[in-house]
């Protein structure tokens, strides 16, 4: 497989798209942090500190996914500039370290949202609770 410089280009806006969409998250999960450390505050509900332990992993994930993404960029413009220079083995090497870096960050985002979704369940199984207890009293 022939690489030349514009290859490895080609992952720029990609990189920059999920590094945003990273990004995004977790500004998301900050805002619902602060506003669950208010609420435990005042009510010491134990839903809210389940939730707050599921945002706590899911922070460090995606610190790791962003870390990911970030050396995917550097290895890739590594590999331009490797491949500028007519360096060919490290330009394909790099570039090969930065797909791969590329797919771990992804793959730890898919892990990511399958936690959102457990955060989800914690939510839905406080609300179911209170239907439960009411309908068991009337029937």
């Amino acid at each position: 497989m022939k690489i030349t410089v514009t290859t490895p280009a080609l992952l720029f806006p990609a990189i920059s798209l999920f590094m945003l969409a990273f990004t995004n998250r977790f500004l998301s999960l900050g805002s619902r942090v602060r506003a669950l450390h208010d609420h435990f505050r005042q009510s010491n509900d134990e839903s809210v500190r389940k939730q707050i332990a599921n945002l706590r992993k899911r922070i460090h994930m995606i610190r790791r996914m962003q870390g990911y993404g970030v050396l995917s960029m550097l290895c890739c413009i590594l590999s331009m500039v490797c491949l500028f220079e007519d360096w060919l083995i490290a330009g394909q090497t790099l570039f090969g370290l930065s797909l791969a870096l590329l797919m771990l960050s992804l793959w730890i985002s898919f892990l990511e949202i399958r936690i959102s979704v457990q955060a989800l369940d914690i939510l839905l199984e406080d609300i179911e609770k209170p239907r439960e207890a009411s309908g068991g009293q009337s029937g």
